[in-house]
């Protein structure tokens, strides 16, 4: 699901000229760095569960599967309603799911829906549920207002705007997926995959709150490479995975420069890995699964493609999984 309201990189420099001007910053930095034209936002009030549910609904509609089937649901969103009761609560109630179906919030910065697939197929494999549903609701108008006000006052800096360009570069979106049995209704084949942690001093390059994300840039960005490519090296070698049997790449984007980054270190073109960033920004954990639609909704993605699922989440952790549609 598409947040409705677009807010331009033009948009926030131009509330931002006061500050730009007083720090000596050009106009067009935005779009220039990070190559994000624009990103969306939801109307002013609404709730990650709110999204969440909608999205879920969706997919449930989608997918054939009865609601009172549905055996487990994950709520995976960085952004959340409270810090309790879980976000996966509200959004149970809200589409009004089985007693018997288990929820709760699985957090794991951008790679959560990913990992969220790979609980539920867990569950699935292990005969606990026959249908499970992930979902994901980000909601950045609160963290980019408050960021865009920082950024305006007395003590803004140079050195504190490069330490929060990433928030404005954060963008709102819903998303929402049914994973069932093999012998279920129709459906595509999720085959796993494999994931990898680097957080030894690598937990504060990017810290994010729910008014703001401070993030060393460069050292995220090396570090994020440098685990990704380990990360897809030991996949070949667990499941002779091969770069060029795969159509498409599904990729969790921050930004132009770093998904030119894993394109160049993959040695794949750029055409291989659809675009999400320049009209969505960075959704975080919402980001994966949006590709993936769009990739289906514009024929890049057809029956009988091979598409791989990748994303590095800050903290730092990466992973890679197939899909065969």
């Amino acid at each position: 699901m598409d947040a409705p309201h677009v807010v331009t990189s033009a948009d926030l420099e131009e509330r931002l000229a006061e500050a730009f001007g007083r720090l000596k910053i050009s106009n067009g930095l935005l779009e220039k760095l990070a190559g994000i034209r624009e990103r969306r936002v939801w109307d002013e009030g609404t709730m990650p569960s709110e999204v969440a549910a909608q999205a879920g609904e969706e997919a449930l509609a989608r997918s054939g599967v009865a609601r009172e089937d549905i055996g487990a649901l994950i709520n995976t969103s960085v952004s959340r309603d409270h810090l309790e009761p879980s976000t996966a609560s509200i959004v149970h109630g809200r589409m009004e799911l089985s007693p018997e179906a288990v929820n709760f919030d699985l957090g794991n910065a951008c790679l959560g829906f990913l990992d969220g697939m790979n609980v539920v197929s867990t569950m699935i494999e292990a005969g606990e549920i026959d249908h499970g549903l992930v979902v994901a609701g980000e909601t950045s108008r609160f963290a980019m207002d408050s960021t865009v006000a920082r950024l305006s006052g007395p003590d803004a800096s140079r050195a504190m705007f490069h330490e929060q360009f990433a928030t404005l570069t954060v963008g709102s979106g819903a998303v929402g997926m049914v994973l069932s049995r093999a012998d279920g209704p129709g459906g595509h084949r999720y085959l796993g995959g494999l994931g990898r942690a680097s957080t030894a001093g690598n937990s504060g390059l990017c810290i994010g709150q729910a008014d703001e994300m401070r993030t060393d840039t460069k050292g995220l960005l090396m570090a994020g490479m440098e685990l990704g490519g380990r990360t897809w090296k030991e996949a070949v070698a667990a499941f002779d995975w091969d770069a060029e049997g795969y159509d498409t790449y599904c990729l969790h984007q921050v930004s132009k420069v770093h998904t030119r980054a894993v394109a160049d270190q993959m040695g794949l073109p750029i055409e291989r890995f659809p675009s999400l960033f320049p009209r969505f920004g960075n959704i975080g954990p919402a980001g994966v699964p949006t590709v993936l639609s769009k990739a289906v909704e514009d024929g890049t993605v057809t029956e009988g493609s091979r598409v791989m699922l990748m994303g590095v989440g800050s903290g730092i952790n990466a992973a890679a999984a197939e899909v065969a549609w």
